[in-house]
């Protein structure tokens, strides 16, 4: 699939390069674009990349614990050594006492968020929206990408840049006061 979609490689050249016939190579691509069809359209069933078990588990658990401002269950999602980096900021925060004191300290607007959940780099991702000053709702703040190790949450970018990023995710540019369908309240 990758020599035919991506590199642009005719079936006859696929076929001759990996020894098989064309009836085979044309097969194979036929049941290659099934398969990703499958994982895509089980992907989007979520809102989540196509994950190992315990990677859906932690994104759906992070997005619960985010939304409640659960600090205790954030900090069991974490890998010891996580890290928080809100790029093109330098500000970068490593460790889960690190993290959680950002987010109960200088970010502790983002109490009270919403979070609607995307994919960036087949990894998952998060539209956060933050609680407006004036009570009518929620407005864009962060796209949250997690990266895992293991059993647990390796990396958290947020990425502030709302007005460019919101729009490629098809993620709406504010959310009303009422709860999201699927989003964690």
């Amino acid at each position: 699939m990758l020599l035919r979609d991506v590199r642009g490689f005719s079936a006859r050249e696929v076929a001759d390069l990996h020894g098989c016939t064309l009836a085979s190579a044309n097969s194979a691509l036929r049941r290659a674009r099934a398969t990703l069809a499958g994982r895509r359209d089980r992907a989007g069933e979520l809102g989540l990349p196509a994950l190992g078990g315990t990677q859906q588990v932690l994104a759906e658990r992070y997005a619960t614990a985010f939304s409640r401002y659960d600090m205790e269950g954030l900090g069991l999602l974490l890998h010891v050594d996580a890290t928080l980096s809100l790029p093109p900021y330098a500000k970068w925060m490593q460790g889960v006492a690190d993290i959680e004191s950002w987010l109960t300290g200088p970010a502790i607007g983002c109490r009270g968020s919403r979070l609607i959940p995307t994919v960036a780099n087949g990894s998952p991702a998060f539209g956060q929206y933050r609680p407006r000053t004036d009570g009518t709702g929620y407005e864009p703040w962060a796209l949250q990408v997690l990266e895992f190790s293991g059993d647990h949450i390796e990396s958290i970018t947020a990425f502030r840049d709302t007005a460019l990023l919101f729009p490629l995710f098809g993620l709406p540019g504010h959310l009303s006061g009422e709860a999201c369908p699927g989003v964690p309240t």
